[in-house]
């Protein structure tokens, strides 16, 4: 496909051409319009031989071909008017595809331009504005607030802020030691510190992924489209109903008007129109396609890879508990500590003073205060000497006691952080926080099961405890934590062999893996641009179910383009038969594949509408007595709950144990596979019968928070083998009890279901 201004002055070429011959008919020209007729047909016939060639040595076949054989065929036997026609034809359709990819390879320049350009360099003590291509290890540079860190180096300064959510995808600032190394890419959130550097720009971090962004760019198969899915199929038979049709008739007019009527303009518009349609839909609803082959690559997509913080999870730290170990109540703990917070502009300060200010109509005004960078805050709130920040920080004699011990395994279990508080250099309470589940993350995942991908994987460098219970709770099929960028990018290229594949992430270090998927997906409200620029897709919308919309719009549009194919090459072969009896001439078949075209154009613009339909019905009476049958075989597992729920906590150490591991292996061998199964197979059937986007979403939400508690109690009762200490019954017990609660409830409430969508 021609680049730049070629399409569009074609089209306009070939329409001047053609009326300026009619014009000149009607005024009495006899050769004029001839002239102009074969001139315009013959630009584009020379147009179209030239991409064949190409095409051909590149061992591919477009129906292109059969446009030009028509022209050609039109010319050579003096029916410059057809041929005029059909190259109108081409043109526009040629035109409405230039406009769906124009944008498409400008994007990973735009990834390349983000680096920067010029470093300031510390040069007998002053600052030299210095190309960054010519900075070179032991070069002493000083990267100021707010600018990215230009190349990699050690930390010449007491300390440094940088945001690394770019490179790590994590979204909290970390505080950088003197000494430590440092890579390009991150920003400066704090103060201006120095840098002593060790890697030239071109070996630097940041380059690196810009390189493996390309490369994983290039090495992506390229996708075939859909029009030319039919090429193999339609010359052959094109040209052996023409053929005959000289052969039976001795009149090459008639294999002529077969070659017209075969011109694939139903082919060459219902595609680009329909796939224009959905980009333009799609952008009605904050989703960005970036051309018309990705469009056509998203309707196909099998497998899904997905970033955790900023993608499955909202990004932002928010306070989640706030745990007390004196006499001090949770209140006024979240007063001293917000008042101190306020003093710091480290973003888990900041949360943590937010949540504060929620709770107290105004702080108190900290004073003497000191930031340890990584530790924690010193300072004077009210006359009392407060603390926050590591344990090791607040109170390194207490390090070892047991409510802090407990406290620690609890932001295990709920994988979560924490800030420890001390007053008056006691330890008196913790302040939790963690990056919550985006609330749109669950019936996202299950929308795109039910449009058709098969396999959700979730990638992370985050620590698998903590990706394991955002995985269980989002309802990812597989987690795979503790990965570093070019791993991911590995994974991904290793899932392209099985089928079509996506990458959603929001941080430059998913970049290359957006690259290397055959649609990458960028989160692009986060405000990273790298993701957005070498993905196929950016959601303006900062909504994962975007996601899942843009995959139905996506297999629409695709549907709506082969409908248009069928049905256009359907009338065309009917009209290929006509013509080859006779009775259908060279112009009036071009003038019947204009009507042709014109009904597919209508149909091709229906993917701009948003499409409609429900699902309501009945089940037959015998699967409803299967299903409740089921719920029977698993009720001796929630008597077993519900004993234990209740009187756990009164159990003698080794009966306990013993308890607790039976109970774990029944849930995990009867339990989990029934409620997977449920979800997996019983449930997508379930929604035929129901109305609404995605009726069973409450439903599901219950199944992942049950996996999530017999996860939950399977690694409470490792650590209570291990150590009887670790963990008491009663918080065991607490467990036992939420999860009773909930699995009376999902079973009360499928049960009903089931009843109300009896056909009996």
């Amino acid at each position: 496909m021609p680049k730049g201004w070629l399409d569009p002055a074609l089209l306009g070429f070939t329409i001047i051409a053609l009326l300026a011959g009619l014009g000149s008919r009607w005024l009495g020209h006899a050769s004029l319009p001839d002239y102009l007729w074969s001139g315009s047909a013959l630009v584009i016939a020379a147009v179209l031989a030239v991409e064949i060639v190409v095409r051909l040595l590149r061992r591919e076949v477009g129906v292109d071909l059969i446009a030009l054989i028509s022209i050609a065929g039109a010319l050579w036997l003096g029916q410059a008017l057809v041929a005029s026609v059909v190259a109108v034809m081409l043109a526009s359709g040629r035109t409405l595809e230039y406009f769906t990819s124009q944008r498409a390879e400008r994007e990973l320049q735009r990834l390349i331009d983000r680096a920067p350009r010029f470093a300031w360099r510390l040069e007998n003590g002053d600052l030299v504005q210095t190309p960054i291509d010519q900075v070179r290890p032991g070069n002493h540079i000083l990267v100021r607030m707010g600018e990215v860190v230009p190349v990699d180096g050690t930390l010449m300064s007491p300390s440094a802020t940088l945001d690394e959510s770019a490179l790590t995808g994590e979204p909290i600032p970390v505080t950088r030691l003197a000494g430590a190394a440092l890579h390009s890419g991150g920003v400066n959130a704090g103060s201006p510190f120095e840098l002593d550097v060790s890697q030239t720009a071109e070996q630097s971090t940041y380059a690196g992924i810009v390189r493996m962004a390309e490369a994983a760019r290039q090495s992506r198969a390229p996708f075939v489209r859909l029009a030319d899915q039919y090429a193999l199929t339609l010359i052959p038979l094109t040209l052996l109903i023409a053929g005959l049709a000289w052969l039976v008739s001795n009149d090459p007019i008639r294999a002529l008007a077969v070659v017209v009527v075969a011109t694939p303009c139903p082919l060459i518009l219902a595609v680009p129109i329909a796939i224009m349609s959905g980009i333009s839909r799609c952008a009605h609803r904050g989703i960005l396609v970036k051309d018309g082959a990705t469009l056509e690559a998203l309707a196909g997509a099998e497998l899904l890879f997905l970033d955790k913080t900023g993608t499955l999870t909202t990004g932002h730290a928010t306070v989640q508990s706030i745990e007390h170990c004196g006499e001090l109540p949770p209140e006024q703990l979240l007063f001293l500590a917000g008042s101190l917070a306020q003093a710091s502009p480290h973003p888990i300060s900041a949360a943590i003073a937010t949540a504060a200010r929620r709770d107290n109509a105004s702080l108190a005004t900290p004073t003497q205060v000191e930031e340890s960078p990584g530790a924690g805050l010193r300072g004077q709130v009210e006359g009392r000497e407060v603390m926050i920040g590591t344990l090791e920080f607040t109170a390194p004699a207490q390090r070892d006691g047991a409510w802090a011990a407990s406290v620690l395994r609890r932001m295990d279990y709920q994988a979560c952080g924490g800030s420890f508080i001390s007053v008056q250099g006691t330890l008196v309470g913790a302040v939790l926080f963690a990056d919550r589940l985006r609330v749109e993350s669950p019936q996202a995942l299950r929308r795109l099961k039910q449009a058709g991908i098969r396999k959700v994987v979730m990638l992370t460098g985050d620590r698998l405890e903590t990706a394991q219970m955002i995985g269980l709770a989002a309802g990812v099929d597989e987690v795979r934590a503790g990965l570093r960028p070019e791993e991911k990018v590995a994974a991904v290229q290793r899932a392209c062999a099985e089928g079509k594949t996506l990458m959603v992430g929001d941080g430059i270090n998913d970049a290359p893996a957006l690259a290397a998927a055959h649609v990458g997906i960028a989160l692009g409200a986060s405000g990273a641009t790298a993701p957005s620029e070498a993905a196929g897709v950016v959601l303006l919308v900062d909504r994962l179910d975007r996601v899942a919309e843009a995959l139905d719009i996506a297999k629409r549009s695709r549907a709506i383009a082969k409908q248009g194919v069928l049905v256009g090459m359907g009338l065309s072969l009917l009209a290929m038969l006509v013509a080859a009896l006779g009775y259908l001439p060279p112009i009036s078949g071009a003038i019947l594949q204009e009507v042709i075209d014109v009904a597919v154009i209508f149909n091709a613009l229906r993917a701009l509408g948003a499409g409609f339909g429900s699902r309501s019905g009945t089940m037959q009476g015998e699967r409803v007595d299967q299903l409740g049958a089921e719920h029977d075989d698993l009720a001796s597992v929630l008597e077993k709950v519900s004993l234990m729920a209740t009187s756990f906590a009164r159990y003698p150490a080794e009966q306990a144990r013993d308890e607790l591991g039976g109970l774990v292996a029944l849930l995990e061998q009867k339990l989990v596979p029934h409620e997977q199964n449920d979800e997996a197979e019983l449930y997508p059937s379930l929604i035929t019968h129901l109305k609404g986007e995605d009726p069973l979403a409450a439903l599901s939400h219950t199944h992942r928070e049950i996996f999530r508690l017999v996860k939950l109690l399977g690694r409470m009762h490792k650590d209570f083998s291990v150590d009887r200490t670790a963990i008491s019954q009663e918080e065991i017990q607490v467990t036992l009890i939420r999860l009773d609660t909930l699995l009376h409830l999902h079973f009360d409430q499928e049960d009903e279901l089931y009843r109300n969508l009896d056909s009996r």
